[in-house]
């Protein structure tokens, strides 16, 4: 079954990404895509949304998109910058702001006879961010609502479904901007709100059934939230024709290898368990710089994967939990050359020599979607719960080298913090948790004897997606507790920090 969908265009901003997940909490399809993609306008698309952007419509190189088949023919809403870009195109002026205009406003003025402001207040606090403002519209724009400061607070173009707003809707300090998107979606675009998690698991376990057929599909599992609701889809559409293959990198958590794979063959997988450690510590001797430890632990997954996969007689595809965030962050916003923050292990496909093709049941979901369509599935609350853990594992919680002590000294300090967390009940209260090997050493007192030995960051932070990241104030008497315990237990720690940067501009790894 086709679903109905929102496209949202790209320019670059911060927000992006929080405007589909917006999108998709009223049960409506959203893409995003890149400005300058050709895009294919098909009966299944209802409304078109422009993001905001880093840049300015004033500048020589801004984002210029191709509105051609959209605006006056599709219901097209601007945010922020694309407001600003559809005035200014149109003939508008747009001037850089006598003050910045960020944070909380208030709309002293609403058109509630228009669609767009339908239930929303006098008053509404909304989220401004941008340096330029709308100093003069086209004679066919029509002004729907204001702030004090700002009087292009949100217009519309007569005759045509096009409407832009000059501040965030979708973020939570736009206290109505939830309904305003409703507003636009349902009243003006006619969206019907039916893309739900029972209706996603019946269309994917029938797009698997029909693309993979009788064909045998290798899936590597790792314990976490992605691969498993990835394996138990592909599970309910194929059988055993899936075979996962659960891979000890020596990189994961204490005694995680063996409880894992014991919960896996209890949910009816498929499951081979390989142990590998010595594959990977092998390849990661002497490496520091996070990139090649992290290409060095994909590259050796894949060794691994193509090595077992060769044991199953006819296999043709392999599957990845690769979710919506990965191959966004993996493409540019802009269009151009972007910065690579970190690469995924799990993005970008395999090397010709391994002849299978790729399938990835969970590529259009956000972390929060992942779980939700996990939980219609049934999958155990307690595997679903669990804190995001990195595909390269320990290794990008170890700073600089790697070897089979550090990886023993950081299993243990992680067990006692995520355990205690478990224990004093703050675990589910933390999107993701886990302690950092330093390499910094310095002096301590155990007894009455000088110790030299090693420093660990502990890091608890929470979110909703992990695109954007606050660190949790854990109680000082939490703290406390876990750092005592640490260093009397952990032979080679003798110092713990905890780790007070949001993301941004620090990342939630420290690789």
């Amino acid at each position: 079954m086709t679903h109905e969908k929102i496209i949202i265009l790209d320019f670059g901003s911060q927000y992006t990404q929080l405007i589909a997940r917006r999108v998709r909490e009223l049960n409506i399809y959203c893409e995003i895509y890149p400005f300058n993609k050709l895009l294919v306008i098909d009966e299944d698309v209802k409304a078109v949304i422009l993001s905001g952007s880093p840049f300015s419509v004033r500048d020589k190189n801004s984002p210029v998109p191709n509105l051609k088949n959209i605006k006056g023919k599709l219901p097209l809403l601007g945010v922020c910058y694309g407001a600003q870009y559809l005035a200014k195109n149109s003939g508008g002026e747009v001037l850089p702001s006598k003050i910045r205009e960020y944070g909380r406003a208030n709309l002293s003025y609403v058109n509630n006879g228009n669609i767009l402001f339908t239930d929303v207040p006098n008053g509404s606090q909304v989220w401004m961010s941008h340096g330029d403002t709308i100093s003069t519209l086209p004679s066919n724009f029509e002004i729907i609502a204001s702030t004090k400061d700002v009087k292009v607070a949100a217009y519309k173009i007569e005759n045509e479904e096009t409407y832009a707003i000059q501040f965030h809707p979708e973020v939570y300090h736009s206290t109505d901007g939830k309904q305003i998107l409703q507003n636009f979606l349902v009243d003006v675009a006619g969206c019907t709100q039916d893309w739900t998690p029972s209706s996603f698991v019946e269309d994917t376990v029938n797009e698997l059934k029909e693309k993979l057929g009788n064909d045998k599909v290798v899936l590597g599992l790792s314990g976490g939230v992605d691969s498993t609701v990835a394996a138990v889809l592909l599970h309910k559409a194929i059988g055993e024709n899936l075979y996962c293959i659960f891979v000890d990198n020596g990189l994961l958590r204490k005694d995680e290898f063996e409880s894992v794979l014991k919960q896996y063959h209890g949910m009816g997988l498929n499951v081979k368990g390989v142990n590998a450690k010595d594959r990977f510590y092998e390849k990661l001797a002497g490496l520091t710089d996070p990139e090649n430890k992290r290409k060095a632990i994909g590259g050796t997954f894949i060794d691994v994967f193509d090595d077992e996969s060769n044991l199953i007689k006819d296999v043709k595809w392999l599957a990845q939990g690769t979710i919506y965030p990965d191959v966004i962050e993996s493409i540019s916003a802009t269009g151009g050359p972007s910065a690579t923050i970190k690469s995924h292990h799990n993005v970008g496909g395999l090397p010709d020599y391994m002849k299978l093709k790729i399938v990835e049941p969970l590529k259009t979901l956000f972390k929060d979607e992942v779980r939700r369509i996990g939980k219609s599935l049934g999958i155990d609350a307690e595997l679903l719960g669990r804190h995001p853990f990195p595909g390269p594992g320990l290794a990008i919680r170890i700073l600089g080298d790697i070897n089979s002590e550090k990886v023993r000294i950081l299993q243990e300090v992680d067990h006692i913090f995520i355990s205690s967390l478990k224990k004093d009940g703050l675990y589910d209260s933390v999107w993701q948790a886990g302690a950092i090997f330093l390499p910094v050493q310095s002096v301590g007192v155990m007894g009455d004897e000088r110790t030299y030995e090693n420093a660990v960051a502990l890091r608890a932070v929470e979110s909703t997606d992990g695109m954007t990241a606050d660190w949790v104030h854990l109680p000082y008497e939490f703290l406390a507790k876990v750092s005592n315990e640490i260093i009397n237990k952990v032979k080679g720690i003798n110092r713990v920090v905890y780790d007070i940067s949001s993301k941004p501009p620090a990342t939630i790894e420290w690789e």
